[in-house]
């Protein structure tokens, strides 16, 4: 048999003019046709030894579901990706596979890797084209009810394996939406929200019933829960924003990234006056920081009509934590970036923002996260002015849990500690999983530790052995 010819490059995805996008909140990405997925499928070397699958937190069986794509079998590809994800419509968008399943694919040792997140939303999008999502046989109900606080990814993952496992799961969510981060947090532009309910939607038909409106902590406490659910998990994410601490942080038009993101994703500001939520526009926008949550933020300023929106970054472009791909969809639609500065102070007129006092720096020696250290140069200040500002630094989860619940344990940033092997908090039948323990990361790591904390509740609710 001959051996197949490798195609080095992987099948282009079609996308939205950056000139047009910057206009409307659209997907960016259209997605492959069904004949473009069967190419691109193609182009997997079905390795003996799938290092891809390493590289995925939820451990998907990537070679068997690219070898049915290929062969056009796109339910059973459907089916072989939800036995280990229940979300694939969503990873499939805003994972990042350049670092976990194609940065390990065989194929990127020498040319471009399988673009195996492009085809594991073609796939959940092509199921749900079909008009009717297709839900696996449930075991007989195990008598155990589990409580999931959050109903981000973490939580959704969670709900969706525990449901699968027999026992009855409510979802408890603070906000008046299902999705977390996926609705709060991401923009329409780079995950429509339609999906998030899609997505949620399958959670539901799996038995899960959903709570809105409902914060724990404040409506009732983890004690109280434990009264009723015989296990406890929490994945409420890390809604916290950061702040610098810096002169003139108070002043009108100044936003954490959460209260920015949030108004115009969750609470549709982009579509004010019909819904009513104000948000500063703003004429020139400065973001802070580097990593994806900077990104949507500055790429939402544009859309919201911004003529300038700049990020301030205070390493290089090579240490920037956003994806590769988040960063170059930016740039096409004219964020401008300001490198290798770190903001000193804000400064304002009649109570707004005015003005941003930077200095510049340059790289140093390496620091605990393995990257260059900014170092500033002394009398390089200089000042950047614009009228809104929006400050993406980071996040911790809310204290509200840690503070009703004195047994749980958490780390100086709020953090809550857990068993990396069970995910089980210090509190017996109290489990974690997502942000809420690593501080803001990725979905699909939330993902992946909320699927070994349902394995592990599982046993505890079978032996009772804590």
């Amino acid at each position: 048999m001959a051996k197949k010819a490798i195609v080095p490059k992987k099948v282009k995805m079609p996308e939205q003019p950056a000139e047009e996008r910057i206009h409307n909140y659209q997907e960016v990405p259209y997605g492959y046709t069904p004949e473009q997925a069967m190419e691109e499928a193609l182009r997997c070397l079905q390795c003996a030894k799938p290092t891809c699958m390493d590289g995925c937190p939820v451990n998907i069986n990537i070679p068997g579901f690219l070898a049915q794509v290929a062969d056009g079998d796109f339910q059973g590809a459907v089916e072989t990706i939800k036995k280990t994800n229940a979300l694939p419509a969503i990873t499939g968008r805003v994972c990042p596979q350049e670092v976990q399943c194609e940065g390990v694919c065989v194929l990127h040792k020498k040319y471009e890797p399988v673009a195996i997140g492009r085809l594991e939303r073609f796939v959940a999008d092509w199921e749900a084209q079909q008009g009717k999502i297709k839900t696996p046989t449930l075991p007989p109900p195990s008598g155990k009810k589990v409580a999931v606080v959050g109903s981000g990814p973490a939580g959704l993952t969670a709900a969706a394996d525990l449901a699968q496992m027999g026992h009855e799961v409510d979802i408890f969510e603070a906000l008046h939406e299902p999705g977390g981060v996926l609705v709060y947090g991401i923009p329409e532009f780079r995950l429509p929200k339609a999906i998030v309910k899609r997505e949620v939607d399958y959670v539901r038909s799996l038995g899960a019933k959903v709570h809105v409106d409902y914060v724990v902590g404040a409506v009732a406490t983890l004690d109280e829960l434990l009264e009723t659910y015989d296990a406890i998990l929490l994945g409420t994410g890390a809604g916290l924003p950061w702040f610098m601490g810096l002169p003139g942080e108070n002043l009108g038009g100044v936003y954490s990234s959460n209260e920015y993101l949030t108004r115009v994703n969750l609470m549709k500001a982009y579509r004010f006056p019909e819904y009513d939520t104000p948000v500063s526009r703003g004429s020139r926008v400065l973001t802070i920081g580097g990593g994806n949550t900077a990104m949507d933020a500055a790429r939402t300023a544009l859309r919201l009509g911004a003529k300038e929106s700049i990020i301030v970054y205070r390493r290089s472009r090579a240490e920037m934590p956003a994806r590769a791909e988040e960063i170059h969809h930016a740039e096409e639609e004219g964020v401008k970036f300001h490198l290798l500065t770190t903001p000193i102070a804000f400064h304002g007129k009649d109570g707004r923002v005015t003005a941003l006092e930077c200095i510049r720096n340059e790289l140093g020696e390496p620091d605990a996260s393995g990257r260059r250290r900014p170092v500033p140069i002394e009398g390089s200040n200089f000042m950047i002015e614009a009228d809104v500002m929006v400050i993406a630094i980071g996040q911790s989860p809310s204290p509200l849990i840690a503070n009703t619940t004195p047994e749980l344990e958490t780390r100086k940033n709020g953090t809550v500690t857990t068993d990396a092997a069970t995910m089980k908090t210090s509190k017996r039948g109290v489990f974690a999983a997502g942000d809420i323990i690593t501080g803001g990361a990725t979905v699909i790591l939330a993902m992946g530790q909320a699927k070994i904390a349902a394995k592990a509740i599982d046993e505890y609710l079978k032996t009772g052995v804590w």
